[in-house]
């Protein structure tokens, strides 16, 4: 399949291009940034392999490629992260001066160490992949761990943090009220209290912290103790994503046991796999926001569909390709 051969020649050393399955969200990104996406190809073959290539010269360009690796209706993220390790390949020998890679939503990031004996450190050999190719800098939004994400890459690794989104949405929705900010387990906390600070700048009035108990083994959570003061105080559920929406369900149901007013929840990725819309539907959740990282595909129509919200972080990588193309900071996007 062919894109359209559109190639920037104003003299702007930046390119920016996206993978089609993630087409329609690095035409949003490069409107914040005023640069039309570069033309590629995405070619099929026969037997089920496959070739990504530029349709314009990228010599001595600042290259940004947009993909984000999670599993959709056609592609599973194993085939997006291969077409995007080919496609850094093939950019590098054609002579770019500087690739990166901008993953809103990185595969394989939650499976940062070793649990049990024997297990695989995923994200450690993602970023070998990354690195073998030729990727000069990878930036993605809210992994897991942020210091084992930064500690597995060799190359360049840039985070970007939600929190600022969210907290900017969360203002005016809870003005007046009395709220506290839920980790969903004790791993969160850290996610939790940066959120929560930049919550409580932005309202100008104290906002709480708690957190709940969790423990996995053999796919089974459990855990029933709450850790802070939620009565007659509204909630917001925070972590990284939301899968099946266990968790963050069973996290909503404790506060209500001990009091809470309304319980809202908050994960910059919305995978909803398994039986997520049967679980999130229950009323002990009054409203989901999530980022569009991850297209929200495996909604039905029904209860939880009507109470997710998405925002765009669009804006938020356009800001981030722009400060790293002139050699700039992104610190202070972090801050409210």
């Amino acid at each position: 399949m062919e894109e359209a051969t559109h190639c920037a020649m104003d003299g702007n050393a930046l390119m920016l291009f996206a993978l089609n399955s993630s087409h329609a969200f690095g035409e949003q990104v490069g409107q914040h940034l005023g640069l039309a996406l570069s033309g590629h190809e995405e070619r099929e073959f026969e037997d089920g392999e496959h070739e990504t290539r530029p349709l314009c010269s990228v010599r001595g360009r600042d290259v940004f490629i947009i993909q984000s690796l999670y599993a959709d209706h056609q592609l599973s993220g194993n085939d997006k992260l291969c077409r995007l390790l080919f496609f850094v390949g093939a950019l590098k020998d054609a002579g770019a001066a500087r690739v990166s890679v901008v993953a809103p939503y990185l595969a394989y990031a939650r499976k940062d160490r070793k649990t049990k004996p024997r297990d695989p450190v995923t994200t450690r050999y993602i970023a070998t992949l990354f690195e073998a190719v030729g990727t000069d800098t990878l930036v993605t939004l809210d992994v897991h761990n942020v210091a084992a994400f930064q500690n597995a890459f060799r190359c360049g690794a840039e985070h970007l943090e939600g929190g600022r989104m969210f907290s900017h949405y969360f203002a005016p929705l809870l003005q007046g009220r009395e709220v506290v900010v839920v980790a969903p387990d004790a791993g969160g906390i850290k996610r939790a209290e940066r959120f929560r600070r930049l919550l409580s700048q932005l309202r100008e009035k104290p906002v709480g912290l708690a957190f709940a108990e969790k423990h996995r083994s053999g796919g089974i959570v459990g855990g029933d103790l709450l850790v802070g003061e939620v009565k007659g105080k509204d909630v917001v559920i925070i972590d990284d994503l939301i899968s099946t929406g266990t968790t963050v369900m069973r996290t909503a149901t404790a506060c209500h046991a001990l009091g809470a007013a309304r319980a809202f929840a908050v994960a910059t990725h919305g995978l909803f796999t398994g039986d997520a819309n049967t679980i999130l539907a229950d009323a002990a959740l009054e409203r989901i926001v999530i980022a569009d990282t991850v297209a929200p595909f495996r909604l039905v129509e029904g209860a939880l569909k009507a109470k997710v919200t998405v925002l765009s972080c669009a804006a938020l990588f356009a800001e981030a390709i722009r400060r790293l193309h002139v050699g700039g900071s992104i610190t202070d996007l972090l801050e409210p």
